[in-house]
């Protein structure tokens, strides 16, 4: 994937960079494989906010992904690449033997017509899935999931990859390395598919101005600083003031972590951050 550059006619399209989907299918693909997405604009069953600047945007429906990649055996054509506005990944349209089409995540280099299949054993193709302790160390893979027949959870998102690092002593985990730098166990019968996550310069993307913003159903955030004191910690003052430590809307320190997971804890070898800031709690 590359990114679509324009001729500075305007300031601001002088720094816009958007992405190329020239390679992708214009049908928008099968309609029996997307559900209705009700539009919540960040609010949760009560009808309360829950995330902020959130709202408006085009409609969109979601796509039913195979994250499972459960259809053993049975192999499957590409019968080509998809746009799919929940996500920053493309997606690939499979069609099965059996006559069955299935979205998955599209690795990168995978072509319409290209030939995939999934079982408990595989050749170490891209877009081939299978379980992760039957695949070398080193290889590159996406989509593994975090319990078995749960369906993926690790490296679902654009130019993701996990690199296979090899069985663990006790043979019922792998060790992976993330992305993000953490090294981690997960099943050694969980399923991982071959290769790296497509449309891997989506990070190079820059929309250019508030309109794309806004049609991706984000509003407009304000700063704290810009507020009344009674509206937030950063608010009030004279002029431009100092705002001491940064603090978000409610008065928490913003950089405390926030993991509560202690249950899969154990799991975690090495943790993605490798410096912890003053205040944050251990």
């Amino acid at each position: 994937m590359a990114v679509r550059s324009f001729k500075a006619t305007t300031s601001t399209r002088r720094g816009t960079k958007l992405e190329d989907r020239s390679y992708l299918e214009k049908d928008g693909g099968p309609k029996s494989l997307t559900i209705a997405k009700k539009q919540k604009s960040g609010r949760n069953n009560q009808g309360k906010v829950t995330v902020r600047h959130r709202g408006g945007g085009f409609k969109r429906r979601i796509r039913v992904i195979d994250f499972k990649r459960d259809k053993f055996g049975v192999p499957a054509k590409v019968l080509g690449l998809y746009f799919d506005p929940n996500r920053t990944a493309h997606l690939a349209l499979l069609q099965y033997a059996d006559g069955e089409r299935r979205y998955i995540i599209a690795p990168r280099g995978v072509k319409t017509g290209d030939n995939i299949i999934s079982g408990e054993q595989t050749d170490v193709l891209v877009g081939n899935a299978m379980r992760i302790k039957n695949i070398p160390s080193g290889t590159i893979v996406h989509c593994i999931e975090s319990r078995v027949g749960m369906g993926a959870s690790f490296g679902r998102s654009a130019g993701q990859e996990i690199v296979v690092q090899g069985m663990d002593p006790s043979g019922k985990y792998v060790q992976i390395k993330l992305s993000s730098g953490e090294t981690r166990l997960v099943p050694a019968d969980a399923m991982a598919t071959i290769g790296q996550v497509g449309n891997e310069d989506k990070l190079n993307v820059k929309l250019g101005k508030a309109g794309r913003r806004r049609n991706l159903g984000w509003r407009p955030v304000v700063r704290g600083m810009a507020m009344h004191a009674v509206e937030h910690p950063h608010g009030g003052g004279e002029g431009k003031g100092s705002i001491g430590e940064a603090k978000d809307i409610w008065g928490n320190r913003i950089g405390t972590r926030t993991r509560k997971n202690k249950r899969t804890d154990k799991y975690i070898i090495k943790s993605r951050r490798t410096k912890t800031r003053p205040f944050a709690k251990k």
